[in-house]
């Protein structure tokens, strides 16, 4: 079999706003994406809003790490929480939501 035929793993880093306020918003994010498949690693940073992630983009894709994200109850700029999720979030927790 040619090299090029085997399928390889591909690392890939992405960085994108995920919507929360404290270290409770940090803990649910991450652990949203704690043992996705394909998901390497997750760091919310609660200053910058910043969630950095890497991934194997061949087992997922951005859009449904995303995805799993807002099933949390997190915006981001491309999904938004089911409102009953956003809701029953801690009152900590609800930030101030981008227009949708």
């Amino acid at each position: 079999m040619k090299k090029d035929a085997m399928m390889q793993a591909s690392e890939v880093t992405d960085i994108f706003v995920v919507y929360g306020n404290c270290g409770m918003c940090e803990r649910r994010i991450e652990g949203a994406l704690s043992n996705v498949n394909g998901v390497q690693s997750a760091d919310w940073d609660v200053d910058t809003k910043v969630l950095t992630v890497k991934y194997d983009d061949a087992v997922i894709s951005l859009d449904d790490i995303k995805k799993k994200v807002a099933e949390v109850g997190h915006d981001t700029e491309k999904f938004r929480a089911k409102d009953e999720v956003y809701s029953n979030l801690p009152g900590c927790c609800q930030y101030d939501r981008p227009k949708s």
